[in-house]
């Protein structure tokens, strides 16, 4: 099996995949700002299940991942942004 493998190897060359450098939204331009009260910019941050999407995809920075976060939590809990989306089920 092991043999195998390394011959199936051999014959197809793996592809190398090119990674973009992910950049922070918000430290390459000051004019935006994080507001629980502005959806539109929250909205990007958000899953269509609702779910927070974690840093490691959104490309944010730390200390605005947690911003983020706070301001999405707001959001919710006085009801500009829905907890979950609901397909009726």
């Amino acid at each position: 099996m092991e043999t195998q493998r390394t011959e199936r190897q051999s014959r197809y060359p793996q592809k190398k995949f090119f990674h973009r450098k992910k950049f922070c939204r918000f430290c390459s331009d000051s004019n935006i700002k994080i507001d629980y009260k502005n959806t539109a910019i929250l909205n990007n941050f958000v899953t269509e299940r609702g779910k927070i999407m974690p840093r490691r995809i959104t490309g944010n920075c730390a200390s605005h991942q947690r911003e983020l976060a706070v301001a999405i939590k707001r959001s919710r809990i006085i009801a500009i942004m829905p907890f979950v989306t609901g397909d009726g089920k």
